[in-house]
C-alpha cells in the first residue's frame, strides 16, 4: 500500500446559518487517506459523518452552509470553493459514492442500464453502445445473475441486495481513484451485509481505490477497515488502526461505544451498556471536551480548552486528557482482551 495519501483533509471546519441560528457542524477535522487504504468514519447519529462525506463531494445545501476554514485535497488539488463545473467534473468521476438508500438515490422512472450508461457517457464521452456495454460488465463485476436482462430492469424490481449493488456498479463505472460508502449496509439483512462488504473489500483490492467508510457499526469497521475515526459532535476524538483502537481505547467516547456492543457467550446475559445522556446541542462553540457531559470518565480538567491530540501509540492519537483512566477501566472488557 502507497503511503502517498489521494485525499487529505486538514482543519475543516463548517458551519450550518438557519432560522437564524448558527450550528457548528464540524470542528476542526483532520484526516489523511492513503491509496490502497480503508478508512473508517464511525459514530452515532448526528455526530458529522455524512456531513463530512458531502463536503469532500461538494455536495453541501447551497445557501446556508458554509466551510469557515480548512482544505479538502483530492491527490493536491484542493477542491474547497471549487467551481461547480469542475466539481461536476470529479464527482462520478474521481471520486464514486454509495448513498444509505438506494431506493431514494436511484431514479425510479429510469432502467438500471440507463442510469448506469448515463454516468459513463458523462464522463468518459464514448458512444451509447460502448456506454451500455460498460454498464453490463459492471453489472457483472458487482455479481448481478443475468446481467443483460436486468439492464433493463426498474429499481423496483430489484431487492434492496441488488439495489446496492447496482449504486455501487454506479459509483465505480468511471474507475474512480476514491470511493465513499456512507452506510452501505443500513437497510440491509445480516447476510446480503456481509456479502456487500465483501463486495467492496474485493473490489477495492481489484481496482485499487481508496475507500471512506461512514457507519454507526463497530463490527463492520472490525471487519472492513485498515483505519478509522471516531467522530463526536462534529470533531474527530480517536483515530487509529483498527486494531490498536479495539485493542487500547483511550477515548471516553469509545470506550462508552466499545461497552455498548453485545458480548459473547455468558456475557450476552443481561441488559446492554448504553451512553447516558444525550447529544449535545450544536449552536455554540464548546473549548472542552465536547463530550464530558456525558462521560464516566470526565473530570474539572476536561471543560477546560483541550491541548492538542495526544500519541498514544505511532497512528494512534486521542483527544483524551484521561486516556490513561480510559484504558485502564476498559482493559478487562471482552472485547478489548480478544483484540489485545
Amino acid at each position: 500500500m502507497s503511503h502517498s495519501p489521494i485525499l487529505e483533509v486538514d482543519n475543516l471546519s463548517l458551519e450550518f446559518h438557519t432560522d437564524g441560528r448558527t450550528v457548528y457542524a464540524l470542528d476542526k477535522v483532520s484526516f489523511n487517506l492513503a491509496r490502497g487504504e480503508t478508512l473508517s468514519l464511525v459514530g452515532e447519529s448526528g455526530c458529522g459523518k455524512s456531513v463530512t462525506a458531502m463536503a469532500v463531494m461538494g455536495l453541501l445545501p447551497r445557501g446556508n452552509a458554509q466551510i469557515t476554514s480548512g482544505n479538502i485535497r483530492l491527490a493536491g488539488t484542493d477542491l474547497v470553493g471549487m467551481p461547480e463545473r469542475q466539481m461536476q467534473a470529479i464527482r462520478g468521476n474521481r471520486i464514486g459514492m454509495v448513498f444509505q438508500d438506494p431506493m431514494s438515490s436511484l431514479n425510479p422512472v429510469h432502467t438500471i442500464g440507463m442510469q448506469i450508461a448515463e454516468a459513463v457517457q458523462r464522463h468518459k464521452h464514448v458512444s451509447r453502445h460502448d456506454a451500455w456495454a460498460r454498464a453490463r460488465q459492471m453489472l457483472d463485476l458487482v455479481r448481478i445473475p443475468d446481467a443483460g436482462s436486468r439492464l433493463t430492469a426498474y429499481p423496483h424490481e430489484l431487492s434492496g441486495g441488488q439495489r446496492q449493488r447496482v449504486m455501487i456498479a454506479m459509483a465505480l463505472a468511471c474507475d474512480p481513484e476514491l470511493l465513499i460508502a456512507d452506510e452501505p449496509t443500513t437497510a440491509l439483512d445480516v447476510t446480503v451485509q456481509a456479502q456487500i462488504l465483501e463486495l467492496i473489500a474485493d473490489l477495492k483490492t481489484e481496482l485499487g481505490m481508496s475507500v471512506l467508510l461512514i457507519t454507526h457499526d463497530l463490527g463492520v469497521v472490525a471487519a472492513t477497515a485498515d483505519r478509522m475515526m471516531v467522530m463526536y459532535a462534529g470533531r474527530i476524538v480517536e483515530e487509529g488502526p483498527v486494531e490498536r483502537i479495539f485493542a487500547r481505547p483511550s477515548h471516553g467516547y469509545t470506550a462508552g461505544l466499545l461497552r455498548s456492543l453485545p458480548g459473547h457467550g455468558s456475557q450476552r446475559r443481561g441488559v446492554l451498556t448504553e451512553i447516558a445522556g444525550t447529544v449535545p446541542r450544536l449552536d455554540r462553540p464548546v473549548e472542552g471536551c465536547v463530550y464530558a457531559p456525558r462521560c464516566a470518565f470526565a473530570e474539572t480538567g476536561c471543560s477546560a480548552p483541550l491541548p492538542p491530540a495526544r500519541q498514544i501509540e505511532a497512528g494512534h492519537r486521542s483527544a483524551c486528557i484521561r486516556e490513561a483512566a480510559v484504558f485502564a477501566e476498559m482493559s478487562n472488557n471482552e472485547i478489548v482482551r480478544r483484540w489485545a
